[in-house]
């Protein structure tokens, strides 16, 4: 396994245009840290204009199944995206 960062940048207005999708967006969140494969996630931002989400995963390819299936990139809230991979020392 391996850790991965995925950057988004947000819509202008994110905390309004997002409240229809916010559901489904925390339901796929709650079920990639159910399995494990998401370590920890947030806004970036006061008000936000992106946000940062760490994985614990085999390789990008996954990471870009998530963004692929959240209600945010789906419905146009995201207006760029990348996947970095991030090596971390402890």
């Amino acid at each position: 396994m391996a850790h991965f960062a995925l950057f988004y940048d947000y819509v202008e207005n994110i905390v309004e245009r997002r409240a229809p999708h916010r559901p489904a967006h925390l339901e796929l969140y709650r079920r990639w840290r159910e399995e494990r494969r998401l370590v920890m996630g947030g806004a970036i931002g006061d008000p936000p204009h992106g946000a940062l989400i760490v994985f614990d995963v085999d390789s990008a390819a996954e990471v870009e199944q998530f963004a692929g299936a959240d209600p945010y990139v789906l419905n146009g809230l995201v207006t760029a995206r990348r996947i970095e991979p991030w090596a971390v020392v402890s």
